[in-house]
């Protein structure tokens, strides 16, 4: 678990084929959390393990599996770039962002940026995955950002980026075009889904 508070920024090392799916190596560019074998890490938004102890200069590895590679951005990784890093919550940990799991829903992409009036906005198309769970002042994760929504409309969505996030986070690199991984409010997904199992129960009554 998650909160969506972004701690460092890395750079990914490399991105290799492997019989189970890929090992991805992240240079952790000095952050002070040193995790350990089995630990839980979220790289931009998608909670991985740690294997093994850190190696030189630090780099943290994570073991990939096919299905992590075609459903998040990860599978196009390549090295040198930026990823958002947090580390599992704590019993201690502030719940600075909304709980988030690190299972990705679906790829988003950017549909624009805009700087008018000197707010920074981004627009994303939100995939069937993630569309029924987005409702405006409601949350969501773009790359393990924990983000209020801005405004909903018709596929898409927007998100308000304050200079804090803009300075800490990758979004500020993310134009148009560019894929995002995207995890729904959690709680919103339970509701919706508590709701269409007493629908459909309903629906069986005579």
């Amino acid at each position: 678990m998650f909160t969506g508070i972004i701690e460092h920024q890395g750079r990914v090392a490399a991105l290799r084929p492997e019989p189970w799916g890929a090992r991805l190596e992240v240079d952790p560019c000095g952050w002070a959390h040193v995790p350990g074998d089995g630990d839980s890490v979220a790289v931009n938004g998608c909670c991985l393990t740690v294997v093994g102890s850190p190696g030189a200069g630090g780099t943290l590895r994570f073991d990939v599996v096919p299905q992590t590679l075609s459903l998040t951005t990860v599978g196009s990784l390549r090295a040198g770039d930026a990823v958002n890093l947090e580390h599992a919550a704590t019993p201690a940990t502030l719940l600075g962002g909304h709980l988030v799991q690190g299972h990705v829903d679906g790829m988003g992409e950017v549909l624009s940026v805009s700087t008018a009036g000197g707010e920074w906005r981004t627009r994303i198309a939100a995939p069937a995955s993630v569309a029924p769970y987005l409702l405006e002042r409601g949350s969501v994760a773009v790359d393990g950002v924990s983000l209020t929504l801005a405004a909903v409309g018709d596929g898409w969505f927007e998100v308000a980026l304050i200079p804090a996030t803009l300075a800490k986070t990758t979004l500020r690199d993310r134009g148009a075009g560019c894929r995002v991984n995207l995890e729904a409010d959690h709680l919103a997904k339970m509701v919706a889904e508590q709701v269409r199992r007493a629908m459909a129960a309903a629906a069986t009554r005579p």
